[in-house]
């Protein structure tokens, strides 16, 4: 996931570029993550141009990055662990907030 986003930011900077990163330690794989999505969303949220279209975004990495979160979903089901589904619609979702800490769920489906 952090090489999505890598590739991603790369493209809205006009020097798209792909890497196979090295998994690193989970802890650092994690922070690696979260830093590549913060950067990813600082440039979308500036003033500098944008080199690639949302629709190619879209269509590329985010969505790239949704089918994996629904395998890591998946897994988890086919483990007997699985995660609490949300209602993203209504939830608590700020400008900028990418890191690891997030509100509560507000409308958990049942």
């Amino acid at each position: 996931m952090g090489d999505l986003f890598d590739w991603a930011l790369s493209a809205v900077q006009g020097k798209e570029r792909w890497r196979n990163s090295t998994p690193l330690p989970w802890t650092e794989e994690k922070a690696r993550f979260f830093a590549a999505l913060r950067a990813f969303d600082g440039y979308l949220a500036s003033d500098a141009e944008l080199h690639a279209s949302a629709e190619a975004l879209f269509q590329g990495p985010i969505a790239d990055a949704l089918g994996h979160v629904g395998q890591l979903a998946m897994l988890r089901r086919l483990a007997d662990s699985p995660t609490r589904g949300e209602n993203f619609f209504v939830a608590k979702i700020d400008l900028g907030q990418v890191g690891a800490d997030q509100p509560q769920p507000v409308q958990p489906f049942r």
